[in-house]
């Protein structure tokens, strides 16, 4: 149980940024400042911890009663996502600027 804690606190301390991120990123309309490694980094590490609840035989035996460990990765992978995709958006404005 505490281990299970201790994760999820981790996952909602991570996710908590995100949607400030999604915002700046948004209201930026540049790639100025981000880094597309990163992002696609921290997106695959998002599927490969959901991943690893998938196939956790233990973890979906308990689906049920532990769902909401899986649903926080979800969202922080959702939010990545977002972000990813207002960095292409913000890479088309650059280039349409004459930024790049």
């Amino acid at each position: 149980m505490l281990s299970e804690i201790l994760e999820i606190t981790m996952i909602v301390s991570f996710g908590a940024s995100w949607p400030l991120n999604v915002m700046k990123s948004y209201k930026a309309r540049t790639t100025k400042g981000k880094s597309l490694p990163f992002l696609c980094l921290i997106f695959f590490g998002y599927i490969a911890g959901i991943l690893s609840k998938l196939v956790n035989e233990a973890y979906m035996a308990s689906f049920a009663s532990k769902w909401y460990v899986l649903f926080f990765y979800v969202l922080n992978l959702l939010m990545v996502g977002a972000d990813l995709c207002l960095y292409y958006r913000n890479y088309l404005l650059d280039k349409k600027g004459g930024l790049i």
